[in-house]
């Protein structure tokens, strides 16, 4: 099973109202999730708008509410819940989503403390995993799936379960795991995205094959 760092940005830009909550529920079609534990959301966190962050407070009765963040009162899973956070990075106050995992009470700050690190930190601070979350967040469902899922013999029995996206379409489509993408591969992607982003009118997933 992969091993994910403790807190790891999965979408790149600022999520629009669908984006979040696709977001909010984007392992539900993995495998070998157990949707009682909520541990494969714990640790995710991505940008969201001014609006999402003061209609999600208003939603309901917070379970927690402090300066600059809020909790769900309404848990994933588990002890894992979402927690809100309005922070000002260099003079402009930004909103977040981030779940964390309230068996550990510092979990809210320890997730702050990270969004504000990544935030601040080199122009393009993304690691490798968290850039792979993010190509994986972005890709239509149509360009992507789970190795063995539709048809096992397509893929060796060692890969099912992992996940692939379309790497070339047309006759001579190639398919290719995502933690396999090369670093080339994968900077073409994040340029996709980064293009999307910059230039988009609406709340669309970006195709980066």
């Amino acid at each position: 099973m992969t091993r994910h760092p403790p807190f790891r940005k999965v979408f790149y830009g600022v999520a629009t109202r669908e984006e979040m909550f696709r977001l909010f529920n984007h392992h539900r079609d993995d495998p070998d999730v157990d949707p009682l534990s909520g541990k494969p959301y714990s640790g995710e966190w991505f940008e969201i708008g001014a609006t999402q962050y003061h209609f999600m407070l208003g939603l309901l009765p917070p379970l927690f509410q402090r300066s600059g963040m809020f909790g769900l009162s309404e848990y994933k899973a588990g002890d894992v819940t979402s927690v809100f956070f309005a922070i000002r990075i260099r003079g402009r106050e930004r909103f977040f989503h981030g779940f964390c995992d309230l068996g550990d009470r510092q979990s809210p700050d320890k997730m702050r403390a990270a969004i504000i690190a990544h935030e601040t930190g080199a122009a393009d601070s993304m690691t490798r995993e968290e850039k792979l979350e993010a190509i994986w967040s972005a890709t239509h469902p149509d360009f992507k799936g789970i190795a063995g899922e539709t048809d096992p013999g397509d893929w060796p029995a060692e890969h099912h379960g992992k996940r692939f996206v379309l790497v070339r379409g047309g006759p001579d489509m190639v398919l290719k795991l995502l933690e396999d993408l090369s670093d080339d591969e994968i900077d073409i992607r994040m340029s996709a995205i980064r293009a999307h982003h910059a230039n988009r009118g609406g709340a669309s997933d970006a195709d980066p094959s």
